[in-house]
């Protein structure tokens, strides 16, 4: 029988989150990280990621959904968002891997995009 349970993104495999935002530093490949997938092949994470842009304009993000060729990359362009955050990944998959699957995001500005979320964790 699988259970199911809510965590904060792990920086590193297994770790405990803090369940506090990630400030997106980096503004090129590879980005800062946000979660790091599961070491089991049998593990899977539903990944909820929400953005919040505090820049005085616009910002493009590009999240590395598990690596970094094209086919891995969702990108957005954030308005400024005083009144809220972005939905930016609503439960997508990640599938726990020997050598485990990383989420890191990059932005055209540095430190101005927080990155906010939570991991439905999935095990059998």
């Amino acid at each position: 029988m699988a259970t199911f349970s809510k965590i904060a993104f792990q920086p590193t495999t297994m770790t405990t989150g803090t369940g506090l935002g990630t400030l997106v530093v980096a503004t090129a490949t590879l980005g800062t990280t946000v979660h790091t997938g599961a070491n089991v092949a049998t593990t899977v994470d539903e990944v909820w990621l929400y953005a919040n842009n505090t820049h005085s304009s616009a910002v493009t993000l590009t999240i590395e959904f598990g690596g970094v060729a094209a086919k891995d990359k969702i990108q957005t362009s954030l308005a400024l968002s005083p009144s809220g955050m972005y939905l930016i990944c609503a439960g997508l998959v990640l599938q726990g891997n020997t050598t485990p699957k990383v989420i890191t995001a990059f932005a055209g500005t540095a430190s101005v995009v927080s990155i906010f979320g939570y991991v439905n964790r999935i095990t059998a």
